[in-house]
């Protein structure tokens, strides 16, 4: 299958879904009335999907290793953050796992179109 288009990615497609997964937990938890680590945690999220989005926009292969290597940047960001809320007990470990299992398989996904 040819990638035409970033959405066809399936590094973005599993990095939107982690997004979503991100948002409910900011919705549902204690973190809800946290705006400064909600916030901080949202747009990392984000940021997973649209370095991904925007690297394969640009001209050259160099620029678009290098936005996904952002975007691996910012997955790190939001796991290290998911161990903040389990430490402070924002989200117990249980709520946490499907979050790590699916931001995991956004990261080796990512580090396997990098390494492609």
């Amino acid at each position: 299958m040819k990638i035409e288009r970033f959405e066809d990615l399936n590094c973005w497609k599993e990095a939107r879904i982690l997004s979503k997964m991100i948002f409910k937990l900011a919705q549902n938890t204690k973190l809800e009335k946290d705006f400064g680590t909600r916030n901080q945690l949202t747009r990392a999220a984000i940021s997973i999907m649209n370095n991904i989005a925007e690297g394969f926009g640009r001209y050259h292969h160099k620029e678009f290793i290098r936005f996904l290597d952002f975007s691996q940047s910012s997955a790190s960001e939001v796991k290290s953050m998911l161990y903040l809320l389990e430490d402070i007990e924002y989200a117990s470990y249980e709520e946490l796992k499907l979050i790590h299992l699916q931001l995991d398989k956004t990261k080796n996904l990512t580090l396997g179109l990098i390494k492609y």
